[in-house]
């Protein structure tokens, strides 16, 4: 593979951010300064570097085959200016839109999405307190103002997303996708709901019960270990949340997902829709081996919209959008803010996944992963290769004289007034 070492040379000379590497035959390839160091064991994965292919990279460094030496963020910079263009200009063609129509239905079971969920989720909620913030929020924060920490960020999203849904004491609320049960518990102990949030993960249901047992929650908040299509839809909910949760419906479920949202809602109430979209209207995942790499080691079965593809889902079901708001630079910073603190702890990380699994190799490379998986979301966020849209959306009760105002329909005010004061 000698032949490999000019072009690669050629490479490493465009990037912003110099790096070394560390050849399988011993011979190193530098640049002068060079703040990130690439071990490869073997050639296969030096030629996968000179194609671009940096989620086969990832691959390798998670299996072992590539070491990294570096800052993540360093990192980062370094394949952004590896990568052949933007990697969210995939393939478009109707062949592979069949393709993937396909496999999205095949891939969103009740048995196969609870899997999956288990797979990303049921790591070990202790990995995840590590570099989450003390309520184990794990979605984009929302950073109201330029000095607050994590935890204050993630408190007034919490808020944010109440405010949004305009909750009132003794309002029956549902969580779709309640987590570790932060915006749940946030909602009833500074909203006075009646809560019901609901989980495919099993490590998540026994850790919110837990804390609904400690705050003396019980009868007023309840949590579920159920698939949000299992839900009885006879005695509707005045307000719905769904955070990070959509991503693992698949796109070829989505109308079904809003339909039964539309049913769960109360005529004239209000469901907060926040996920993750795509930066392109046709995309479908990450190319040069990103998305393979997501996939595989992440989130199985995961898929991406773009905001106007879930607002058109929506409106199909019967919901009407009444403000869209993205906070795609904040979920960025809520990023490399659990990198940031995952990179302190990384013996420690080790320590615990090593603790619970039987597998050391396995903990390994689940570590990898995430150190990976974090930093290069954090790049993906802030390049615009991927957003985030929080989606209000009201149930029209088809009441023209009544509401706030005529024509109104719902609770919801056609004004952002109560947002501001």
């Amino acid at each position: 593979m000698p032949s490999l070492i000019p072009k690669i040379e050629s490479q490493l000379a465009s990037l912003p951010v110099p790096i070394a590497l560390q050849l399988p035959d011993g011979r190193t390839v530098a640049q002068p300064g060079s703040r990130v160091t690439l071990a490869f064991t073997d050639w296969a994965s030096l030629a996968k570097l000179a194609a671009r292919q940096i989620g086969a990279i990832g691959e390798a460094y998670v299996e072992g085959r590539v070491q990294i030496d570096g800052a993540m963020r360093d990192l980062t910079d370094a394949a952004a200016g590896l990568l052949p263009g933007n990697p969210a200009e995939t393939d478009t063609g109707w062949w592979s839109r069949l393709l993937r129509r396909a496999k999205s239905r095949g891939s969103h079971t009740l048995g196969k999405d609870a899997a999956q969920i288990e797979f990303h989720y049921d790591v070990s909620d202790d990995f995840y307190a590590l570099w989450l913030d003390p309520r184990r929020v794990y979605s984009c924060a929302y950073y109201r103002s330029e000095d607050l920490t994590l935890a204050q960020a993630q408190e007034a999203k919490l808020d944010h997303i109440c405010r949004k849904l305009m909750l009132k004491p003794g309002e029956r609320y549902l969580d779709v996708g309640s987590g570790w049960g932060g915006l749940l518990l946030w909602a009833a102990e500074h909203y006075g709901v009646d809560a019901t949030g609901i989980t495919l993960s099993k490590n998540q249901h026994a850790h919110v019960q837990r804390l609904i047992e400690e705050k003396g929650l019980q009868g007023r908040v309840r949590v579920e270990l159920r698939d949000y299509r299992l839900l009885d839809t006879a005695k509707p909910f005045d307000k719905i949340s769904s955070v990070g949760m959509f991503e693992h419906v698949g796109r070829a479920n989505m109308p079904t997902y809003f339909k039964h949202i539309h049913d769960l809602l109360a005529p004239g109430g209000l469901v907060m829709n926040h996920g993750i979209t795509s930066g392109r209207l046709d995309y479908q995942q990450l190319g040069a081996g990103m998305g393979d790499f997501i996939e595989k080691y992440i989130f199985p079965g995961g898929e991406l919209l773009h905001v106007t593809q879930v607002l058109r889902d929506m409106a199909g079901a019967g919901l009407e959008m009444v403000d869209t708001e993205n906070l795609r630079p904040h979920y960025a910073r809520t990023l490399w803010a659990w990198s940031d603190a995952l990179e302190a702890q990384l013996e420690d990380a080790r320590a615990v996944l090593c603790r619970t699994s039987t597998q050391p190799e396995r903990a390994e490379r689940i570590l990898r992963a995430y150190r990976l998986y974090l930093a290069g979301s954090a790049m993906s966020f802030e390049r615009g290769w991927i957003s985030l849209h929080q989606m209000l959306a009201t149930r029209p009760d088809g009441k023209v004289e009544g509401g706030p105002m005529r024509g109104a329909q719902s609770v919801y005010p056609f004004t952002r007034d109560f947002l501001y004061k």
